[in-house]
């Protein structure tokens, strides 16, 4: 089964915190990735099935809006990463996450 990840950055902590919630609430989704992208950006991937991670970024982007002063920087989706795309960028599944799957 191809494995999709979906990425969503934002500009502050309270609209990624939202989308990420709203994110691992809107599909079948396991949270692989959250950090610090730059200065007051921050950045959350999710892997899972590619239909629910399309509706998980739905969600994730809808809840984001809601956030007052919001601003999303982008957000996409890769639909089945490569594997050697998966070894150099940190959105493999690791033992933190693995129990969440």
């Amino acid at each position: 089964m191809p494995v999709a990840v979906g990425v969503i950055q934002t500009l502050g902590f309270p609209p990624v915190l939202a989308a990420a919630d709203a994110m691992v609430k809107g599909g079948r989704v396991t949270l692989v990735y959250f950090d610090l992208a730059e200065a007051a950006q921050f950045i959350v991937a999710v892997r899972g099935p590619i239909s629910e991670v399309r509706a998980a970024m739905e969600a994730g982007v809808e809840a984001t809006q809601k956030v007052y002063g919001q601003q999303i920087l982008t957000h996409y989706i890769v639909p089945n990463p490569p594997e050697n795309v998966e070894s150099v960028l940190p959105i493999s599944y690791t033992d933190a996450v693995e129990r969440f799957r």
